[in-house]
């Protein structure tokens, strides 16, 4: 399988303003600290590196972290589509238990299953009907 890269186009006041996004949607998302660092495949007591992301440094240097930060935008830009006149619900349904997840939490599927969960939840949501 061939190694997803970052495109050479992706500036680094692009990679401020993917922080930013991504970090308010983690705050609409009121998702813990350790959970912010472990959707973006950071060690969960990575603080310092959430602090920067906030700043607006730049996010997605890393192959991986790229691919995490597009597919949790790509998340969020999917709940709004199928929840658009109920923010509660498109906010809150990271931390609402799914059966489609065996009872846990999308947010506790990709604490399980790594970047797999990540594409499971992402998967799901992209199959669901608006």
């Amino acid at each position: 399988m061939p190694t997803a890269s970052i495109p050479e186009s992706t500036s680094g006041a692009h990679q401020s303003r993917l922080a930013r996004m991504v970090m308010a949607l983690f705050d609409h998302w009121k998702l813990s600290s350790e959970d912010q660092a472990l959707l973006l495949g950071l060690a969960p007591g990575n603080r310092s590196a959430l602090g920067r992301y906030r700043e607006g440094a730049r996010i997605g240097t890393t192959p991986d972290q790229y691919e995490r930060v597009g597919h949790l935008l790509g998340i969020h830009a999917r709940l709004r589509l199928l929840f658009p006149h109920n923010r509660d619900v498109a906010y809150g349904w990271m931390k609402l238990r799914n059966r489609a997840f065996d009872g846990m939490t999308p947010v506790e599927a990709i604490r399980e299953y790594g970047f797999a969960g990540l594409l499971m939840v992402r998967a799901y949501l992209e199959r669901a009907q608006p």
